[in-house]
């Protein structure tokens, strides 16, 4: 008996070796304090993706994408029947007739079919405006489970269609994550670009459109500098596409996302990749995902934030 205790004590010696902690490399007032901030920032992480994954799930978000198409033609018929000109994977079998002129769209129903436009019932021919206008249209079917909507990319315009019940969305396996590290969060620097600088930015469709650049934020990792040029975001945010040396061996092969708040006057912000998310054509078809610049691909493996996204099996033919 004495001898298996002193095999264990011994064990349990080795592990906390192993895992950083020893009689003398913290005091126990600093080790609690560490401790309890770990749990707090664990905490907000979780928050942070509770939010992430409910954003996904929503019936308008990115999982509920069920078709992409191109509009090639001044007019195309809609639905899910065979005859469709555009053709949707859910709703009617005849949803109505698109035209376009010019870059105005105008949409006309089929007889009997309920549509709405922005929610209010569409009894005749309605015009549409895209996402390069202010306030882009939603065309609803389905009792309101279907949109449709028009965007814009280099200059080309799609149908991109959404239903509640798209398998990506109703079949959702859920997001995994590295384990939550304080130390993921790092200190960086912004370096403003000149006045009207603008960077190439190639689409996961092959097209490439100049988009404007605020900056670069630059930061230092294990002794190796690292430098990110920066999109404008969304809500006063920097917007950064990176890829790294997990892309495609542990994250999403085509890059990741990241959200950094605004520098302060000094040019200080921090960033944490622990935060880190997958673009939405990590999880459907349907997107047109902006990739990494050529400079923001990383000769580093940031081994926190949003794995690769894992698809359920499909459905098998009985």
């Amino acid at each position: 008996m004495l001898r298996w205790r002193h095999c264990v004590t011994i064990g349990l010696a080795m592990l906390l070796v192993a895992c950083g902690v020893t009689s003398d490399s913290q005091d126990p007032a600093a080790r609690a304090d560490a401790a309890r901030l770990d749990v707090v920032f664990s905490a907000q992480t979780r928050v942070w993706q509770d939010k992430r994954r409910a954003e996904l799930v929503s019936p308008d978000g990115w999982l509920s994408l069920i078709g992409l198409h191109r509009i090639e033609l001044k007019s195309h018929f809609i639905g899910s029947g065979q005859a469709a000109g555009i053709r949707l994977s859910m709703g009617p079998e005849k949803l109505g007739l698109l035209q376009s002129d010019e870059g105005a769209y105008w949409f006309t129903p089929e007889r009997g079919v309920v549509v709405t436009l922005d929610d209010v019932p569409v009894r005749g021919r309605v015009r549409l405006l895209s996402d390069a206008d202010a306030s882009p249209s939603a065309l609803g079917f389905d009792a309101g489970k279907g949109t449709l909507s028009i965007i814009e990319r280099g200059g080309v315009a799609f149908v991109r269609a959404r239903h509640e019940d798209a398998r990506t969305r109703t079949r959702f396996t859920g997001l995994e994550y590295w384990p939550t590290a304080r130390d993921w969060q790092v200190d960086a620097t912004f370096e403003p670009a000149r006045a009207g600088a603008t960077l190439p930015i190639a689409n996961i469709l092959g097209m490439i459109e100049d988009m404007p650049t605020p900056g670069t934020v630059t930061f230092e990792r294990d002794g190796s500098r690292y430098a990110l040029q920066a999109l404008q975001g969304d809500d006063d945010t920097l917007f950064l596409i990176f890829a790294d040396r997990t892309s495609g061996h542990g994250s999403y092969s085509a890059g990741r996302y990241l959200d950094a708040p605004l520098p302060d006057d000094e040019g200080r912000l921090r960033l944490d990749f622990n935060r880190a998310y997958n673009p939405p054509c990590a999880f459907t078809a349907f997107a047109t995902c902006p990739l990494p610049p050529a400079g923001n691909r990383l000769d580093l493996a940031v081994s926190a934030g949003e794995k690769a996204y894992r698809p359920p099996p499909p459905p098998t033919l009985e």
